[in-house]
């Protein structure tokens, strides 16, 4: 989630002659989707990716990965952002997948609201969002990481109007290499796009993609505005709660996506 100075537009087309790429069929026959692992209170350039999309598929039957995001994310504090973990049974479980993870500590959900509640006392919408923050936490009875996750993802987009529909990919994951899988879960999703983050540059055989005939689209995390946050200095690389908390209702305007998504709506 590396940010800096550039080109504020979120998406990076590889359109008509970028590796033999089809020209994007007429907005009708054209669908979105975006296929990624499930994040906990991700940053806004996960719901950003989620509110461009015209379906979001959670990919939590891969392997479970330690010391990601799957599990933990980031708040500001007077200390400097600090860590947010959901402490899950994973010794000796390592082919697990995310979709069956499971989280040890019962009192998680108290002590992570206690948390937030503590350094984001002061920040100007909290008192706004406090009701339904505490019940988002306080009301989590789920034991698996993976509908955690899922919980949190729904209420943030919820409460900024998000409405792309989110589904999950079978639990029987499929075949072939990373590529591979990734087309096939496109092809169930009538997908001709696909939307991924940049890291994945290094890894996507794009090739595959296109003979499948669906194009594949880079989401470009820079130039993100920074808008008043509590304890600087400035960090982009926190939870979507921070800006929820410090901007309230204007929230969507430190956001790229829902600027893209008006343009789409007056084009269309």
């Amino acid at each position: 989630m590396t940010l800096g100075a550039g080109d504020p537009t979120l998406l990076q087309h590889r359109g008509p002659g970028s590796r033999g790429m089809p020209d994007r069929p007429p907005r009708a026959l054209h669908k979105r989707v975006a296929v990624t692992q499930s994040n906990y209170v991700p940053w806004k350039g996960y719901f950003d990716m989620v509110n461009l999309v015209d379906e979001f598929v959670v990919y939590d039957s891969v392997q479970y990965t330690r010391r990601d995001w799957r599990n933990r994310n980031r708040i500001k504090t007077p200390q400097g952002s600090r860590w947010l973990t959901i402490p899950v049974e994973a010794k000796g479980n390592y082919l697990q997948r995310i979709a069956e993870t499971r989280v040890s500590d019962p009192h998680w959900a108290r002590r992570h609201w206690r948390t937030v509640s503590h350094n984001y006392a002061r920040a100007p919408f909290f008192d706004e969002h406090r009701v339904w923050l505490e019940e988002l936490y306080l009301g989590c009875n789920d034991v698996l990481l993976s509908a955690i996750n899922e919980r949190f993802l729904r209420g943030i987009c919820n409460l900024l109007g998000i409405t792309t529909p989110i589904s999950r990919s079978p639990d029987a994951e499929p075949g072939g290499e990373r590529t591979e899988r990734l087309v096939q879960l496109c092809e169930r999703a009538s997908a001709t796009e696909y939307v991924s983050g940049p890291a994945a540059r290094s890894y996507l055989d794009e090739d595959r993609f296109a003979r499948a005939g669906i194009a594949v689209t880079y989401l470009d995390y820079s130039g993100y505005p920074e808008y008043p946050q509590l304890f600087p200095p400035f960090e982009h690389e926190v939870s979507l709660l921070d800006l929820i908390l410090n901007t309230g209702p204007d929230a969507p305007r430190y956001m790229k996506s829902f600027a893209e998504s008006d343009v789409r709506d007056e084009a269309g």
